[in-house]
């Protein structure tokens, strides 16, 4: 995506990154980068919180106006959860149990046979 919004501002086309991965993002120069602290996958807002997804749109997309120089990096204001210990816990399969392993696997596996069944149509 990052090579596609500098393709794009090349040409004339405003753009704004909306990201996880700020470290990532940002190494790539991008243009515009609107940053939610959030976990990976999760850059357009929470999930089923419509008002949070409303306010990062919102957010990203007046990054286009303000933004005064290339490469700038705006930080949502939002926070994931009211303390910062999900990201000790995220991705981080040390802390997990057995039983949570065994249960990430489990979906997992329901989501790939999901995908190979929506393939095979």
């Amino acid at each position: 995506m990052s090579l596609i919004a500098r393709h794009l501002e090349a040409n004339g086309i405003a753009t704004v990154i909306m990201g996880c991965a700020r470290d990532i993002v940002e190494s790539a120069g991008v243009p515009r980068y609107f940053w939610s602290n959030f976990p990976l996958g999760n850059s357009a807002g929470k999930p089923d919180d419509i008002d949070s997804q409303t306010r990062t749109l919102r957010d990203a997309l007046a990054l286009i106006d303000s933004a005064t120089q290339p490469g700038t990096t705006r930080i949502s204001a939002q926070r994931w959860s009211d303390n910062d210990d999900w990201q000790l816990d995220f991705m981080n399969i040390e802390r997990l149990s057995d039983q949570d392993i065994d249960r990430l696997r489990g979906e997992f596996q329901a989501q790939k046979d999901t995908a190979r069944q929506i393939k095979t149509r």
